[in-house]
């Protein structure tokens, strides 16, 4: 072998293994050079603040800490009095509970000490005017108000509105005081963080936080009621107090908490309090417009039933005997589509629309009835102070027989019977009822889905009237599976009607 092959040998060698060598260490360009490493300088060169306060992040960026700093003068401590016997005084739905008896004290009849009650408010005009509930100072003798500066002051009661549970008192105070500005709760959503300050339990000025759970819950009157439910925790002394948005505005009023669970409170909203105020300032309480009629919204199973050709509107579930409505000449199953030419989407809008308007005044109704639209001239009167439906404790509890439906038949979970006398005696059943009653549900069938109940009495079918069980089986044997049927029915009960809608299944 030649010294000249040998040397071109090693030439190539020493160049393949330079080339390597190179991959090897990642790149044949030279990269950047590294960054410097910031590092901190030592403690004693460095300046201790010992006034900075660290950033926090709160929720949604919302700072509640400065809401409440603004808000918390405005928020109020009322303190009632009451010489009645404490068990002559009615239940209130949010309040503290007694205080313990005092050893020596009698249960004998007799003059009694002031019985003590205690909630919150907020002052929404520098002349002394504050928003609270209606239950704080329920059959208060003597109401008393204390601003956060530690001043204490006699309150006047201006007026009140039991139906939304609201109070206007009023405070003579030497010089203006500080007021909570008050938000637009329609534009509050599902979700939105809100905060709650009051005095829970006597522990004054407390704040807590939460997010809006639901908007539009109904407790105690389901025609009125529009409650905000949040998870901010409210407790007993709450009521009256402001529920603010992250602006810092009072967008409701704390009113009541749910008795089966610690995080489920309930505040009406500003703008149903707001709406009322002229009222409660000049006549000291409220007026407001009545048709004198049960509504119920439309379903997509009660739309097919009737045969409605939308779902917008309050349809008409029964006419009080004497009501506007009645002489007006409304009748059950009309559609209301509009007021004054004002859409109404739902009967919760029609309510509203009719509750804003004074007693005496007429109102235009556009009504769909038997597929055809007619204006209808109502003159309102005066809404009635009624208590709270109460609500069906499960139904009766006598058990009555029935005829179970043929296995194959068109069924939807339910048996019937007639009407009879001792049934209608038993239950005060109005001369104006006429149907069959529910003597058997189905645990898995449609009528248990749809809450119809043993005892409920079936007036009608798709407006049909129902007078024996053997009609009510000839109507439903001429369904078929899938049909929705419209139940028009009276719960002895309460003594309310309702329309529910029923899908037709095949008998198990």
């Amino acid at each position: 072998m030649s010294r000249r092959f040998i040397a071109i040998v090693i030439a190539l060698t020493s160049g393949v293994t330079f080339l390597l060598g190179l991959s090897l260490a990642g790149s044949l360009v030279p990269g950047p050079a590294p960054a410097a490493v910031a590092r901190p300088a030592p403690l004693a060169s460095r300046a201790l603040d010992r006034g900075a306060v660290p950033s926090v992040a709160i929720p949604g960026g919302v700072d509640f800490a400065d809401i409440a700093t603004r808000i918390d003068d405005a928020v109020v401590n009322i303190d009632t009095a009451t010489a009645r016997p404490e068990d002559q005084i009615p239940p209130r739905r949010f309040r503290r509970p007694p205080s313990d008896q005092h050893p020596g004290e009698s249960d004998e009849d007799g003059p009694r000490a002031p019985q003590p009650g205690s909630g919150s408010g907020f002052i929404i005009d520098p002349a002394g005017y504050i928003f609270t509930n209606f239950h704080v100072i329920e059959e208060a003798e003597r109401i008393t108000v204390t601003l956060a500066d530690r001043r204490v002051f006699r309150a006047e009661v201006v007026g009140t509105d039991p139906a939304i549970d609201v109070a206007l008192l009023k405070v003579a105070a030497s010089g203006p005081l500080p007021v909570a500005p008050l938000g637009d709760s329609d534009e509050l959503r599902v979700g939105e963080w809100v905060c709650a300050i009051g005095n829970p339990l006597g522990y004054v000025h407390s704040v807590t936080v939460g997010v809006v759970s639901f908007i539009g819950r109904k407790l105690f009157d389901p025609s009125l009621d529009d409650y905000i439910q949040t998870d901010a925790a409210i407790n007993f002394g709450n009521s009256g107090g402001p529920l603010l948005n992250t602006r810092g505005e009072v967008i409701g009023i704390n009113s009541a908490i749910s008795s089966r669970a610690n995080s489920i409170g309930f505040a009406i909203p500003i703008n149903q309090a707001v709406v009322v105020l002229a009222q409660l300032k000049t006549r000291g309480r409220v007026s407001r417009g009545y048709l004198g009629v049960t509504l119920v919204d439309v379903t997509p199973d009660l739309q097919r039933s009737l045969k409605l050709p939308t779902m917008m509107g309050a349809l008409v579930l029964n006419v009080s005997e004497g009501a506007p409505g009645e002489r007006a000449g409304l009748r059950i199953y009309d559609l209301i589509l509009s007021v004054d030419d004002q859409d109404v989407a739902t009967n919760d809008e029609l309510i509203r629309e009719i509750a804003r308007r004074e007693p005496g005044t007429v109102a235009r109704l556009r009504v769909l009835r038997d597929g055809r639209e007619r204006l209808v001239l109502v003159k309102l009167a005066e809404r009635p102070s009624t208590e709270a439906a109460t609500q069906n404790g499960g139904g009766l509890s006598r058990p009555v027989g029935g005829t179970p439906v043929p296995h194959g038949r068109p069924s939807i979970g339910l048996s019937v019977r007639d009407l009879d006398g001792s049934f209608i005696r038993r239950f005060g059943i109005p001369d104006t009822v006429r149907g069959v009653v529910v003597s058997r549900v189905d645990p898995a069938g449609a009528a248990a889905g749809a809450d119809i109940r043993r005892g409920f009495v079936i007036v009608e079918i798709n407006r049909r009237p129902v007078r024996s069980a053997a009609e009510f089986e000839r109507i439903l044997a001429a369904s078929r599976p899938g049909d929705a049927l419209a139940l028009y029915i009276y719960n002895p009960v309460p003594g309310q009607r309702d329309l529910i809608a029923v899908t037709v299944d095949e008998s198990r």
